[in-house]
């Protein structure tokens, strides 16, 4: 982490000659602009800077979109204003020479200087602000999976991303396997080199069960750029290939006492009994979480690909349940005493991951103050059990649970609703308008 006068200090002394101003999309990808250092520090780092608020209402190829409420009127396409949020301030140690900082979104009105709501950072900031209302404190962790492959992007689009053409970076399925992993370690050893240097915590990095599949233990990352230099292309869909295992985001959560930093999710008896490890906080947490999942699933599943993932006999889960230490279930409860945490791992690798976090947070905090109870823990085979809630099976099905949903409408706003309804319904729409290799392999001769 950096501090300004650090930054200064830097820029100072030519360490430092560039400053990345960014802020993430709906899709989670990070925009911005990169400034020169020494007109950073005299013209933006205390006024900020301009973007076209129709980022905040594109598709994934950066074309503009119509719907949109935030974008439509006399000011169509105007400006939103960026101001630096310094607790973001770090290096950028894979790219020589920079700096970056994260945003908040301002609305740029004349009399009003307020945050866009549309915003995921936004949400998010929200959220957290609601958190931290409560004497308690949330700490949050993910675990990230990704496929990496030989193939620049460049090379795997000219071959129309087809699986016979793209090499895995690894030819087995060795999950957890220290002889895989010392074959492929200068790529995540550079992952975790140049996070760690640039203030980002990074635990480890693993194996996993697809082939050519990784899982990197951090809080935030920009590991597409190290990849990019590396000559090797990751992707963080879902589900890249049918048969292969799917790509999550879990997200860990606990939450700590905000003045002494003690677990509040761990009970203060000596009980073995597992219904008496966790606090009622604890419980009444994972309540709202398991509650308002089927709302939320379009912010842990925002694409048509994210339900390929959500698929039966796989490591992702298809029903919504909890166990103690049982990949299989939706929720998760890990660690012992100060480690104690619920993992959700419902979120996939494509996951916006601010409003993730933000959607987790939301439905914890939501029946904290009406204890509600969990339902019971779950200890059967959960692929065999048919009584349980469903996942959400497709895109359209979580948008219709979205839409309905009046906790979405009181804890986001029915503005913001509406914007990220228009999001999901505009891509799923875009796959439906799409003609697919399956479909000319099904019916150009047989039909």
């Amino acid at each position: 982490m950096l501090k300004l006068d650090d930054l200064r200090e830097r820029v100072i002394k030519g360490e430092i000659n560039q400053v990345v101003k960014s802020f993430p999309d709906m899709y989670g990808r990070l925009l911005g602009k990169r400034f020169d250092a020494d007109f950073f520090l005299k013209s933006i780092a205390e006024n900020g800077t301009y973007c076209c608020t129709y980022l905040l209402a594109c598709d994934m190829n950066m074309q503009r979109q119509l719907g949109y409420i935030y974008t439509n009127g006399p000011k169509e396409f105007g400006n939103f204003h960026l101001v630096p949020d310094w607790t973001s301030l770090r290096l950028m140690s894979w790219q020589n020479n920079a700096a970056t900082v994260m945003c908040d979104v301002y609305d740029d009105k004349e009399n009003d200087h307020v945050l866009v709501p549309y915003a995921p950072h936004s949400i998010l900031r929200k959220q957290i602000e609601a958190a931290s209302k409560p004497p308690y404190k949330v700490l949050t962790v993910s675990e990230l999976e990704y496929y990496m492959y030989e193939n620049s992007y460049r090379d795997a689009r000219a071959e129309n991303y087809e699986k016979l053409k793209l090499k895995t970076l690894g030819d087995y399925h060795r999950s957890y396997h220290l002889l895989q992993t010392a074959s492929e370690e200068k790529n995540n050893e550079a992952f975790r080199y140049h996070l760690k240097v640039s203030g980002i915590p990074v635990e480890n990095s693993k194996r996993e069960a697809g082939i050519g599949q990784h899982e990197l233990n951090i809080k935030f990352s920009d590991v597409l750029s190290t990849a990019d230099q590396l000559g090797v292309s990751v992707t963080f869909m879902a589900k890249p290939f049918i048969d292969t295992a799917g790509s999550g985001c879990h997200i860990h959560l606990s939450m700590v006492n905000a003045s002494g930093g003690k677990n509040a999710f761990t009970a203060d008896s000596n009980s073995t009994d597992s219904n008496d490890k966790c606090s009622p906080l604890f419980k009444y947490f994972l309540a709202g979480w398991l509650k308002y999942a089927p709302d939320v699933t379009v912010f842990y599943a925002p694409t048509i690909n994210s339900y390929k993932r959500l698929m039966n006999a796989s490591w992702a889960p298809t029903n919504l349940a909890w166990s103690y230490d049982n990949r299989m279930t939706a929720f998760r409860v890990v660690g012992k005493s100060q480690s104690t945490r619920i993992e959700c791992r419902l979120p996939g690798a494509d996951c916006n991951t601010y409003l993730a976090f933000a959607a987790s947070l939301a439905s914890g905090l939501r029946v904290i103050a009406d204890q509600l109870e969990p339902p019971p823990i779950f200890e059967a085979d959960i692929d065999q059990t048919k009584e349980l809630p469903q996942v959400a099976r497709t895109l359209k099905e979580a948008i219709h649970a979205f839409e309905n949903s009046t906790f979405e409408r009181e804890v986001f706003g029915e503005d913001v609703v509406n914007h990220y309804l228009n999001f999901y319904r505009q891509e799923q729409a875009a796959c439906e308008t799409s003609v697919t290799d399956w479909e000319r392999h099904r019916y150009f001769e047989q039909i």
